[in-house]
């Protein structure tokens, strides 16, 4: 099984027993400003939307899902990391092109908590591609608002590039985002 390290977070796989800590983390206006506009979710959006929606994509052998990132002082819940086959939501996911992204307290911000766990995550996937345990990682991707500046520096601080602005195709809803990627 893959196991992310770094120094302040030890990582595990969430599903549907953390809509808890995943509801917890939505109520926050400013953390779902560029998710949505700022609205906090509810928690029937969590039953029904999120939940389903993390358990069409949730591989814990390649790795995909969300990674709880928890504080090894004190096991604390600080947000989680999203891994996912770019465009998994349309008819041609790309499987070596693995999406990250990352969604934290806001408390958390300004730390690197999010490089700091999006790095060790991808670190892992990409030694464990390489070694042959999971299947071929070519590249990692991110997108995010053209307005989100701190998820846009995490991108940069990870290595990746700018690529395009253009409009990411979802189920809940198209948007113009930029693209930012790096070959591994």
């Amino acid at each position: 099984m893959l196991q992310p390290k770094s120094e302040r977070f030890n990582y595990y796989m969430m599903d549907e027993s953390d809509a808890d800590l995943l509801f917890a983390l939505d109520q926050d206006p400013e953390v779902m400003r560029y998710i949505n506009g700022g609205k906090v979710t509810t928690r029937a959006d969590i039953e029904t939307v999120f939940i389903p929606r993390l358990k069409s994509y949730i591989n814990q052998i390649e790795g995909w899902g969300l990674w709880k990132v928890m504080l090894r002082s004190n096991d604390e819940f600080v947000g989680w990391v999203l891994v996912r086959p770019m465009d998994y939501f349309t008819d041609k996911p790309e499987l070596d092109n693995l999406e990250f992204g990352w969604r934290f307290f806001q408390s958390a911000w300004g730390k690197g908590f999010a490089t700091e766990a999006a790095s060790a995550i991808g670190d892992c996937l990409v030694a464990a591609s390489k070694n042959g345990e999971i299947k071929p990682v070519r590249k990692i991707s991110a997108i995010a608002m053209a307005g989100n500046q701190g998820s846009i520096n995490v991108m940069k601080k990870l290595g990746l590039t700018y690529v395009k602005t253009d409009i990411h195709k979802d189920p809940l809803g198209d948007m113009e985002v930029v693209f930012y990627q790096k070959i591994v």
